[in-house]
């Protein structure tokens, strides 16, 4: 699941200026710093234009992003945490896994489909916040029910007044009930019930099978299905026994889900699609060029700009909540262009993109700062997950340069694969640490750069075994 800033932090984005963005950015991604300015731009523009008359921000047009530059230099990482700064849908998408229209493939508009599904998730968890407090409420009134069954109502015909079902029978049997009622609450608040056992009714959730009719996409079925066969995916009932823990929270989602208008929901996280979604399309590069350099009938890259430039351009996309224009999406693309250019690209979907930033590739430098400034930078992960066995790891600055220093080197001599090789390095160099430390006990380990070289230098200088490793 996605993380989300706090509702404080979240109505506080919009007076922030694009200087205090990148500030935020830079907490979490080093360098760059022309990509952050351009992300910063472009959100402060959606906020100013939220600002405008209507007929005037309906015509303002979203300043779509072209990010150029090697893979594992921050691409990703700058439009994601953008996306949660702003509290906005984020999906990242790979250009080349769509195909043209006619050939079996993913459809472009699923893109447009799959981040109303993730806007829907985001303003469910939020409404169901505001709820919990009584749905929790209402979970514990039906648990006290199954506990204590409530007193039946007194019957139609009138009963002898003394005989057991008198009204001043009944009414002593309700306060007793009552008062039993309120003891069952207390013991279910301290947890005296927690080894109860009570029965529910428990609703299976079913999938019948069926078949694709040729020529549909799985979209389009999906879209559909629930519009045709309203009651065919609900399931049966059956009873289930369970301790009253378990219990409690069954129920006190069965209430949630109660008290959460899904019909508001849909409506809403369509509007914030429209006006605050990012969709980050990545790859965009493998799309651009002619077909006669594919060397093959394949899809035509070409074929699939044409059918994503409606999306970019701005089209309504139907889906199961509704139908969602995408005028005022954010499109941030990216790609490494390594073998193609961004002239390469359709002219109309070129001029869609009306702000480029080419991203630096990193070096050591970069790499020490990755390895320790950023929050949950790598060294502080690998020390808290050490730290759970009892092992206090510390990381020396010779060590760190080291490893930056080999990184480097390795991308060098082999692929580039940016920062990413950090991950590689520092899995081969903790190898030993991280199988022995349920072993070691409370014990202080420090990594110094004549461990990293004692662990590494054989692998790099080998560069056949180096391409292999790291």
């Amino acid at each position: 699941m996605p993380i989300y800033l706090p509702e404080t932090a979240a109505s506080s984005v919009g007076a922030l200026t694009p200087r205090e963005i990148v500030v935020e950015l830079d907490r979490h991604v080093v360098g760059q710093h022309q990509a952050k300015r351009a992300v910063a731009i472009a959100l402060r523009n959606r906020m100013r234009r939220q600002k405008l008359p209507p007929e005037l921000a309906e015509e303002v047009a979203p300043k779509n992003i072209l990010m150029i530059g090697p893979t594992g230099v921050g691409k990703t990482e700058v439009a994601r945490r953008l996306a949660r700064l702003a509290q906005s849908p984020f999906i990242k998408v790979e250009a080349s896994k769509f195909t043209e229209v006619g050939y079996v493939g993913r459809d472009v508009e699923s893109m447009v489909r799959d981040l109303v599904e993730l806007a829907v998730t985001m303003v469910r968890d939020e409404r169901i916040v505001e709820v919990q407090d009584k749905a929790r409420a209402n979970a514990e009134e039906r648990l006290l029910d199954l506990l204590v069954p409530p007193v039946r109502p007194a019957p139609a015909v009138p009963a002898s007044p003394a005989g057991p079902d008198s009204p001043v029978d009944r009414r002593a049997l309700r306060e007793a009930a009552g008062r039993t009622r309120e003891k069952l609450r207390d013991q279910l608040r301290s947890g005296g019930l927690d080894a109860r056992v009570v029965e529910l009714d428990v609703r299976e959730s079913s999938f019948p099978s069926f078949e694709v009719i040729a020529g549909s996409s799985i979209e389009e079925i999906d879209v559909k299905m629930k519009d045709m066969l309203p009651g065919l995916f609900q399931g049966r009932s059956r009873k289930r026994r369970m301790k009253v823990p378990e219990a409690a929270e069954h129920l006190a989602r069965e209430e949630e889900q109660k008290l959460v208008d899904m019909e508001s929901v849909g409506r809403a996280a369509i509007e914030r699609v429209e006006q605050a979604g990012i969709i980050f399309v990545d790859e965009i590069d493998k799309i651009a060029g002619s077909d006669g350099r594919q060397g093959g009938p394949d899809v035509s890259r070409e074929g699939v700009q044409r059918d994503i430039l409606p999306i970019v351009e701005g089209t309504t996309v139907n889906t199961k909540h509704g139908m969602a224009r995408t005028d005022h999406i954010l499109f941030v693309a990216a790609g490494a262009f390594h073998m193609a250019k961004p002239s390469d690209l359709i002219p109309e979907l070129q001029g869609r993109f009306p702000i480029r930033v080419e991203l630096e590739a990193l070096g050591t430098d970069d790499f020490v700062r990755i390895l320790t400034e950023p929050q949950g930078a790598l060294v502080t992960q690998y020390r808290a997950l050490l730290g759970t066995e009892g092992i206090d790891l510390h990381f020396d600055d010779g060590a760190v340069r080291r490893i930056a220093e080999i990184a480097s080197l390795v991308n060098e001599r082999s692929e580039n694969i940016g920062a990413r090789r950090l991950h590689t390095v520092m899995e081969k160099l903790l190898d030993e640490i991280s199988f022995d430390a349920p072993d070691l006990g409370q014990t202080r380990v420090v990594i110094d750069a004549a461990y990293v070289d004692r662990m590494l230098s054989e692998i790099v200088e080998d560069e056949d075994l180096s391409r292999y490793i790291l």
